[in-house]
């Protein structure tokens, strides 16, 4: 029976090591409560206090669900081929061809006694070296790594730029831990992509097509209720010109005109910004600049189609008998470019200023951009119009 039971482990530890935390995780804890904590107790010290985290609590009897990957480690796998300096070529050739597999192992890492990592070897260097060379004098010095705490977003505008098949992953006194594959990261990169647009409209990230009803129900309805109170305060704005609207009714038509214009720029420069964000292209562009460019293509976007919702406002006054037509077209025309200019700036701003707030930049952003051009976009056409016309 010890032996089974060793047996088991072994297998155990196996499929776990071969496994990122979070799914090592999953499957750790369909396993009996003396089985997990021999497990964890054989585990790698960094990968075992991974794993642990994902539990759902102290008697590691679940996992959470939906758990999502937050930190380099939660990617991150055993690195095979560790190898010291004074190893020679001939050593790290004869490890490859006993080691079965070895698609998956893309270079080799070279370690002090310490186990700090302290160079790599590329597969290309390593066949071009004579057997008895030392792998210290081929590998490549200090090469780029990812710490164990690296949050996922800082490691995909690292990745991004680097483009490189596998990074090391060390702890704070440069201990390789193990290794990220790039692919994994740029996986990553994709699913926040496609999350944005969930998440602009309060979407959480975690919810997928089978996630349960009163789940989704949870993620979603506070948002909502949120959207109601923001639609409450554009309410507000607009009946403060209830006299206004009452005495020149056909700017009743051109409000939602102006809100649905103003809000498809807003959106433009949002999804350039979240972009940039999610690419690591902020990292590199000043953001002056962006506002500034976001602020010209408001103003010009808004005074050209400006001109048509004021002729068009001109057509529709003169037609009902107003005295007021030109002028009030040119309210329109004003107030449209005005809306496209702010809300221009709404759309680089809101999404900084979450994150400033610790929020994710792409959390609803949405929901406080339409608040925003709907507000300036109603409010500047009824206040031209108090202040112009009547």
């Amino acid at each position: 029976m010890r032996t089974q039971q060793s047996n088991d482990l072994d297998a155990l530890l196996r499929e776990l090591q071969s496994r990122v935390p979070v799914d090592a995780a999953e499957l750790l804890a369909r396993q009996s409560p003396a089985m997990i904590e021999s497990a964890l107790r054989a585990l790698p010290e960094a990968f075992a206090t991974r794993v642990n985290a994902h539990l759902l609590d102290s008697t590691l009897t679940g996992v959470l669900p939906h758990a999502e990957p937050r930190l380099v480690a939660d990617l991150m796998e055993p690195a095979r081929a560790v190898f010291t300096a004074d190893d020679r070529v001939t050593h790290a050739i004869e490890f490859l061809r006993g080691a079965g597999s070895v698609s998956d192992i893309t270079y080799l890492y070279i370690v002090d006694a310490q186990q700090r990592l302290t160079g790599l070897v590329v597969m290309r260097d390593l066949l071009l070296a004579r057997p008895e060379q030392a792998l210290g004098e081929v590998m490549l010095r200090e090469p780029f790594r990812f710490s164990a705490e690296t949050d996922l977003a800082e490691a995909i505008h690292g990745a991004f730029r680097r483009h490189y098949p596998v990074y090391p992953v060390c702890d704070a006194e440069g201990r390789l831990l193990g290794i990220v594959r790039g692919w994994k990261l740029f996986e990553r990169q994709a699913i926040e992509i496609s999350a944005q647009s969930g998440r602009m409209v309060g979407v959480d990230q975690e919810e997928r097509v089978d996630t349960g009803f009163w789940t989704a129900f949870r993620l979603r309805h506070p948002w909502l209720q949120f959207n109601l109170l923001t639609g409450f305060l554009v309410a507000f704005v607009v009946g403060s010109f209830e006299d206004t609207i009452a005495r020149i009714v056909v700017l009743a038509a051109f409000l939602p005109v102006l809100a649905g214009q103003s809000g498809n720029n807003g959106a433009q420069a949002l999804a350039i910004t979240l972009r940039g964000y999610t690419l690591g292209d902020l990292d590199q562009y000043p953001l002056r600049r962006l506002l500034l460019k976001e602020t010209l293509l408001g103003l010009l976007n808004g005074l050209l189609t400006g001109v048509v919702a004021g002729l068009a406002m001109w057509w529709s006054a003169g037609h009902n008998g107003s005295a007021h037509a030109p002028l009030l077209g040119a309210v329109v025309a004003i107030a449209m470019t005005g809306s496209c200019m702010l809300s221009g700036v709404f759309g680089v701003i809101v999404p900084l200023a979450l994150k400033r707030l610790g929020a994710d930049p792409a959390t609803a952003s949405h929901i406080f951009l339409t608040t925003g051009t709907e507000i300036a976009s109603m409010g500047l056409m009824l206040l031209l119009a108090t202040l112009l016309v009547l």
